[in-house]
């Protein structure tokens, strides 16, 4: 291998003979093998080799690919890539899925090599893309919105090379698909930037052919660089492909195109940018260092990168001018057994979880069953290295917030929110300025009507800030302020709310059902020591006091609570009315400073929570029928045992509302 900074992707530019420089051998494509097989059927179908060429075996790999072996059989001379595309239909990734996945393919030089000619493993890579990540091996590549290739598609520039390199590209066109393709030095055999003018390269990948790709929005002038679109996740993408030597002219198109598109996260692809030691740590070539300071680190839109040219492969994280992190990586297997055999990158994407992950592989080599395969293809079938597979934490909403925000969702009316039934609604957004403490004198009223009002309760003692009025709420919650309680769990330090005596709901039993909900946040401080089983929402009254004893019973507890377990989790833990016990619902332990939104639904048979609108694991299957009452108040952030006050919440609530009936999913609050 060459010293890495002064590589230029193997074999060298020097001429001398074949791998006496020491660059990474490639595969004996013109013997009896299985690959020679392959490269003769298909140079045939292109007219780019004689009727005298010599006859076939089998040897390099343990068998043909189901494809290839079929179209030997049918005489089919193109194989059978060809024909399927046909039958494919058009490119149709879903744009608004929130997961996607963006395909790279470095370097594929070694399998267009002068005469050495293979395009079996890039065929399979595209067939890979067109049927929508589908494998022998169970592709997880469901919904495949682009194709990147990072450039030294051919070792040596030549019309014969780009001949056979255009058929396989031609079915990516043929579907319709959304595609790159930018030159390496390989491709232009040149050092010149992208002023170089007219070559077989450009002539293959011309900017007319370009402008047909899906998602197609512009080239430079001299037609080295271009810019897609791709819809997905249900917002645009821009993806450059950049020449591996930008002029001055290419460094004012890219800035301009990406000025041009403000809101755009965008993906750098490039031949050359980053390089990687034996550990896999990258960092900028020379010319990188101008591509970082010229347009990635000035364009905070840039988050990720991606080039081949050198190996091994590795990732950094940079920090740009806006102080945000761009994440760099190198991918290129061209020193691997089979040229890399096509081995492609996909980018899984998935915005709900804030996460990409990544995998490398060869779809040819999975095409071929695991007992078929020769022992070193074997070993590329997937490649599991920390710097081959592994996934990259991305809020993308913090991450795009300083030139694309997403918009916040307003507050909303609080007649709109009074669905039929509804018992209870209660919002904090109008009692006073944020941090403001909530005084005695206040009430907070039941925006029903029906007098379900709270006031303020407060422990002996317990300072007037223990509850304070907050502007922090749920992005997605009606009102935009909650109650903001100072406790540290305690009962001796703590403030609370209750219902007034004569409320209503104090007396209701919700024989028909229920809906309760509430908005809650617990802070990086909620200590469960201290703060375990304080509660969001409970009723005083004792289970005892209620005459209940099955084997379930706690005498001590409340009859209703929504209380938080040492996880923290969430539990309701009632005592219905056709019940000698309780019936408890568990929810799954909760990461602390952030927003929740919680519900639980009775339909006047089954309890079952539902914790951001997902229904949690642990829901009772035993009929539970309305609630428990003794007549008293219901408290708001505080929680009672054995008939006094034992915990006070820690941390925000916002807007509550309890409904006399079960509601779907698409009536809560937060839909």
């Amino acid at each position: 291998m060459h010293d890495i900074q002064a590589s230029d992707s193997g074999p060298c530019a020097e001429a001398h003979t074949p791998h006496e420089c020491g660059c990474p051998r490639t595969a004996d494509l013109d013997g009896n093998g299985s690959a020679a097989a392959s490269r003769r059927r298909f140079l045939h179908g292109a007219g780019l080799l004689g009727a005298g060429a010599g006859a076939v075996g089998l040897g390099l790999l343990g068998a043909v690919p189901a494809q290839a072996a079929d179209a030997k059989a049918s005489g089919d001379p193109q194989g059978t890539a060809a024909k399927t595309a046909k039958g494919r239909g058009r490119w149709q990734p879903d744009p608004d899925s929130r997961q996607f996945t963006l395909v790279v393919m470095p370097d594929t030089q070694y399998l267009f090599d002068e005469d050495r000619i293979h395009p079996a493993p890039l065929e399979a890579s595209v067939r890979y893309v067109l049927d929508g990540g589908v494998n022998r091996e169970g592709g997880q590549d469901d919904n495949i919105v682009f194709l990147a290739h990072l450039g030294d598609v051919t070792e040596h520039g030549m019309p014969v090379e780009y001949a056979a390199v255009t058929k396989v590209f031609g079915l990516l066109d043929d579907a319709g698909a959304a595609y790159g393709v930018l030159a390496g030095n390989h491709d232009v055999r040149s050092s010149t930037d992208d002023q170089r003018g007219s070559t077989p390269y450009l002539e293959t990948f011309s900017q007319a052919r370009a402008a047909r790709t899906a998602g197609y929005r512009s080239s430079s002038p001299d037609g080295y660089n271009t810019c897609h679109v791709f819809r997905a996740a249900g917002r645009d993408w821009m993806l450059l492909s950049l020449d591996w030597r930008l002029s001055d002219a290419g460094f004012a198109w890219a800035n301009a195109v990406i000025a041009a598109n403000p809101k755009l996260p965008v993906i750098l692809t490039t031949h050359e940018l980053a390089y990687a030691d034996d550990g896999g740590k990258a960092e900028l070539s020379d010319y990188g260092k101008q591509l970082w300071d010229r347009l990635v680190s000035g364009n905070d839109q840039i988050f990720l990168t991606v080039n081949g040219h050198y190996w091994p492969p590795g990732r950094t994280v940079l920090t740009n001018k806006a102080g945000h992190d761009v994440h760099v990586h190198i991918t290129n297997y061209q020193d691997r057994y089979y040229g890399g055999a096509a081995m492609i990158r996909a980018y899984r994407f998935d915005l709900d979880r804030n996460t990409v992950d990544v995998s490398t592989f060869s779809p040819w080599i999975q095409e071929i069953a695991a007992d078929e395969r020769n022992a070193l293809a074997a070993q590329e079938a997937e490649l599991t290295s920390d710097v081959d597979r592994f996934s990259i934490p991305i809020d993308f909403e913090r991450r795009f917030a300083g030139f694309a925000p997403v918009p916040k969702r307003p507050a909303r009316r609080a007649s709109g929110l009074l669905v039929r039934d509804t018992l209870a609604y209660w919002r904090f957004d109008n009692g006073g300025g944020d941090g403001t403490a909530v005084s005695d004198r206040q009430t907070v009223k039941d925006l029903t009507g029906l007098g379900n009002d709270l006031v303020r309760q407060s422990a002996p003692g317990a300072p007037d800030q223990a509850l304070r009025w907050s502007t922090d709420h749920h992005p997605d919650q009606p009102g935009h302020g909650s109650l903001r309680f100072d406790s540290q769990g305690s009962a001796q330090l703590g403030a609370y709310l209750q219902t007034v005596p004569n409320a209503p709901m104090n007396r209701e039993t919700f024989e028909r059902g229920y809906t309760v909900e509430a908005f809650f946040r617990l802070p990086a401080d909620w200590d469960s020591a201290r703060s375990r089983w304080s509660a969001v929402l409970s009723r005083w009254g004792m289970s005892s006091e209620a005459g209940k004893s099955g084997p379930s019973t706690d005498p001590d507890e409340p009859v209703v609570t929504l209380s938080l377990s040492e996880g923290p989790g969430l539990q309701w833990c009632v005592y219905p009315l056709n019940q000698t016990g309780a019936s408890t619902c568990w929810g799954h332990q909760l990461p602390l400073d952030r927003w929740w939104h919680v519900a639980v639904v009775n339909d006047g048979r089954l309890n079952r929570m539902y914790v951001d609108g997902c229904e949690v694991a642990r829901n009772p299957a035993t009929p539970a029928v309305g609630l428990t009452t003794l007549g008293r108040p219901w408290m708001l952030g505080g929680y009672a045992y054995a008939g006094s006050l034992n915990k006070v919440f820690h941390g925000c609530i916002g807007d509550v509302r309890i409904v006399k009936r079960a509601l779907a999913v698409r009536e809560f609050m937060i839909a």
